[in-house]
């Protein structure tokens, strides 16, 4: 089991919908939440993409040296940027990083933003130009191992000649990550990416989602992971757990609401339309509460409200939120993408208070087992070192 976090490059808060609470993405704040994920044992962090981020390979080749075994999932993107270049770009990350470089493929969902960004396609042609992308991207760098290059003829991309001269640490490549919930993301996923990634629909959605995927994949001879991206919210009680929740929106408007999802709409993306549906566009359910929003046992569509992408989140006491965690393992999901407002404090939150109940996460730094480089809470008395105690 594989668990991330996130690196929030464009903005966190303590509420969504206002400036309340809110924290400017900064150089510092985006190395804090970096060191403290490697520190707690998280296996690596995404950073998003899109213009509405700072740029992800910038963020991240910024970190590297701040961080010791923390990997980072950064985003190509086939039509805004060339395949040779990327796989330059990865290699050279790749090479820096000791082989801490992960690759999120992400072909656009908000045709306004790939406008100003000079793709002018439909949905299904940049799926089209993802696959000739990644032939290259991939061509490219596997030769770079024996010093060879790579030539496609493809339908909507040519390359003749690409070539990396110093290869990545990870053979053939690092490996590629990529979510997508339409016809033509599956079979490309199925074709050729090496993790399918979720957002968090209900357990039944994403069973039929994988099985999908994997039916597609047996086909051509090919397997893959699959993984799961997911906000979450736990604290020591239930009832904590689902008054952080109510407090998340609680500066929230329907007029809010109605503008996040009017721009929401506007996008061709299947994945956005899936999000947009667990949860009705509603902040109330018409009867002055909630109770809608939580769309499958203690999963939560409030994120989805006002953000656009990953929209649900795992609410509940740290036993809830694993035993719903290993329902998904059970599934076939083995990478979890968690995130959390905000997201400094809520890595530590969720480290300490559920890394312990999952299978082979247990850490040092967390738990107090292992090497100790001194006691684990504060010392009482000046000699007195805290006991665990029974719950």
């Amino acid at each position: 089991m594989d668990i991330l976090w996130f690196i929030p490059t464009h903005g966190d808060s303590r509420y969504l919908g206002t400036s309340t609470g809110a924290r400017a993405g900064s150089h510092d704040y985006f190395r804090q939440i970096a060191v403290a994920a490697d520190t707690l044992g998280y296996d690596g962090v995404l950073l998003p993409t899109g213009r509405s981020c700072e740029d992800a390979w910038v963020v991240a080749s910024s970190l590297i040296d701040a961080t010791r075994r923390l990997k980072f999932l950064v985003a190509v993107r086939p039509g805004v940027t060339s395949p040779q270049m990327a796989a330059r770009m990865a290699a050279t990350f790749d090479r820096l990083s000791g082989g801490r470089l992960l690759i999120n493929v992400v072909t656009g969902g908000d045709p306004g933003e790939l406008e100003g960004d000079g793709v002018f396609v439909d949905h299904d042609q940049r799926y089209a130009i993802t696959s000739d992308y990644l032939r290259i991207w991939r061509g490219a760098l596997e030769a770079s191992h024996h010093g060879g290059d790579y030539s496609l003829a493809g339908e909507q991309l040519i390359a003749r000649g690409a070539k990396v001269l110093y290869p990545p640490v990870q053979r053939p490549y690092p490996p590629l990550y990529f979510g997508g919930s339409s016809e033509a993301a599956h079979q490309l996923a199925a074709e050729q990416l090496d993790v399918y990634l979720t957002w968090g629909e209900p357990p039944d959605a994403v069973r039929a989602k994988i099985a999908d995927v994997r039916e597609r994949a047996a086909r051509l001879g090919r397997t893959l992971r699959f993984g799961i991206r997911l906000h979450v919210i736990v604290r020591e009680t239930e009832a904590q757990a689902w008054a952080a929740a109510d407090a998340l929106i609680s500066h929230l408007t329907e007029d809010t609401v109605r503008s996040a999802q009017a721009a929401f709409g506007r996008m061709d993306s299947e994945g956005q339309r899936r999000m947009a549906a667990l949860h009705g566009g509603r902040l109330d359910d018409g009867r002055g509460g909630r109770a809608h929003l939580e769309i499958a046992p203690n999963l939560w569509a409030g994120v989805g409200l006002v953000r656009g992408g990953a929209g649900t989140a795992l609410v509940g006491d740290p036993r809830t939120v694993a035993r719903r965690i290993q329902e998904y393992a059970e599934l076939g999901i083995d990478t979890f993408i968690f995130s959390g407002y905000p997201h400094l404090e809520e890595s530590y939150r969720f480290a300490e208070l559920v890394f312990p109940l999952l299978p082979g996460k247990t850490r040092a730094a967390v738990t107090g087992t292992g090497v100790l480089t001194g006691p684990f809470g504060e010392v009482m008395g000046t000699e007195l070192v805290p006991q665990a105690t029974a719950r």
